[in-house]
């Protein structure tokens, strides 16, 4: 791989030393991430349950608000990234922009474990500062490291997606037995030691990659003309002056958030088009077809995303999680998606590699993507309309079987989407690209929030309200992969090659 040219142009990649097949700095980015989803996973099963018992004295009204919250709150964690992808792009390189942001994150996580509603929101807007300079650079990184003509690119993709879900399969249960069985019971669980888990997390990372980033060499490194350590600390600065531009937003509900959100996605879009009009025809339509996909990506992530909101009200209040007198932690269910990654990551890896000429296109696996997404709420449906107990209660193997069933989707979506990008994206605006990539994501939560408050209503989820709702899912979902299936072929016109 020696003398090859990175995806931004910047620099040629190293001759790195091979690891398992892939480059040895893949797995410094692999536990980095492991440590940073950790934290971000070990506070997600319990946002939205802790804002209703915090704040809401525990009232099932409170499910809505709390879902919007959540919602919105993960909308800014990606929307962000366009800034830190922008800041790594330009101003200080990727290596610094992670540590800046994982240095803000742990801050973040530390403040929302006191019990005031204005300080938890505030450290709800640091977290998200922080994360917009973390997440899109680490994921461009592992970009880095390939060209984009290797044939291992979507392979190693998918082997930094087992890292983000090992983190994200063992921070449920453990944050979820240190509120229930540690410092908490199941009735009264301790959500501060929840959060506090997750900073430590948070903190591990920043020292692993800090550490490990000498394997990069000069990948990632700030370009010529940007090494003053002044940048750093103006970035720093920045970010910090945006937390309470980002606590207004976060405050300002879910549906005003929507709008803004818009304008941001098709200024970006602007920018992103124009910049490949500037490179020529192949740059031009390159850019098109990852917009396109962009969009397709919003639908996705809308109904994926319930998982921290609505499908938690409805593990608490409708499945039956009673073995014989233990009750499964609600928090454990957040363990189910990344199980099903850890385990079918590597069979898919192989599957796209061994598949060769055959290997679906991008546009194709983001339509069996969505697709699968659907099937999982139509299993949903069917629960809900005639698997109901005479307690009201749905069978625990349906929700656990939804979980599994959306694994499959998101695997031919997420790491295929983080490949992609870094393939039709402009040369000049990759780390921007990979921030448009998480601002479609960023909608997408944000109108999972709006959505699952429409499921839970206004006097928290019933049989009837979910079931209305999932089966809107349904429809949504298997008529956006059953279109986007239908026009992959002009899709793949657009990319020119690119596989």
């Amino acid at each position: 791989m020696a003398g090859n040219a990175t995806t931004a142009g910047a620099a040629e990649i190293p001759d790195y030393k091979q690891v398992l097949g892939h480059p040895r700095p893949l797995w410094m980015l692999f536990m980095s991430e492991f440590w940073e989803r950790f934290a971000f996973y070990g506070i997600r099963w319990a946002l939205t349950l802790y804002i209703v018992a915090q704040f809401h004295n525990g009232d099932a009204s409170g499910e809505a608000p709390a879902s919007r919250i959540y919602g919105a709150y993960l909308a800014l964690v990606y929307a962000t990234a366009i800034f830190g992808g922008y800041v790594a792009d330009r101003i200080i390189g990727y290596q610094r922009s992670i540590l800046v942001g994982a240095v803000i994150m742990a801050a973040g996580l530390f403040m929302i474990s006191l019990p005031s509603e204005a300080i938890f929101k505030l450290g709800l807007a640091t977290i998200i500062a922080g994360n917009g300079l973390f997440k899109p650079n680490i994921s461009t990184m592992v970009g880095k490291l390939y060209s984009v003509s290797d044939p291992r690119r979507d392979s190693g993709f998918t082997m930094f997606y087992m890292g983000i879900n090992a983190g994200a399969f063992i921070a449920p249960l453990l944050t979820g037995w240190f509120a229930d069985q540690v410092f908490g019971t199941p009735e009264m669980p301790a959500y501060k030691v929840v959060f506090i888990a997750a900073g430590i997390g948070m903190l591990i990372s920043l020292v692993w990659f800090y550490f490990g980033r000498k394997q990069l060499g000069p990948v990632g490194r700030p370009t010529e003309g940007t090494e003053n350590r002044g940048r750093v600390l103006a970035v720093g600065v920045s970010a910090v002056a945006a937390i309470p531009v980002i606590y207004f937003l976060l405050s300002m509900g879910a549906n005003a958030l929507g709008w803004i959100l818009g304008v941001m996605f098709i200024a970006l879009c602007a920018l992103i088009l124009v910049e490949g009009i500037r490179e020529g025809k192949v740059a031009r339509d390159r850019a098109i077809a990852m917009l396109i996909i962009f969009t397709f990506n919003v639908m996705f992530w809308m109904f994926f995303e319930q998982a921290g909101s609505s499908f938690n009200f409805l593990a608490e209040r409708i499945v039956d999680r009673d073995f014989g007198g233990w009750i499964f932690p609600v928090a454990w269910f957040q363990s189910i998606n990344p199980i099903g990654i850890l385990a079918l990551a590597p069979v898919f890896a192989w599957l796209w590699v061994k598949l060769g000429r055959m290997n679906p296109s991008i546009p194709r696996k983001f339509g069996l993507g969505l697709t699968a997404n659907g099937l999982a709420f139509l299993l949903l449906m069917f629960a809900l309309s005639s698997l109901v107990n005479d307690a009201g209660m749905i069978p625990f193997w349906t929700l656990t079987s939804v979980y599994l069933i959306q694994t499959v989707g998101e695997l031919c979506l997420s790491p295929i989407g983080l490949s992609m990008v870094t393939k039709l994206a402009p040369v000049r605006l990759v780390g921007f690209g990979m921030g448009g990539w998480f601002l479609s994501t960023g909608i997408g939560n944000n109108l999972s929030g709006i959505f699952a408050g429409h499921v839970s209503g206004e006097v928290g989820m019933s049989t009837e309200s979910a079931l209305a709702g999932y089966t809107f899912g349904f429809w949504a979902l298997v008529g956006s992969g059953v279109l986007l299936l239908l026009i992959a072929p002009l899709i793949q016109r657009l990319m020119h090659g690119v596989k």
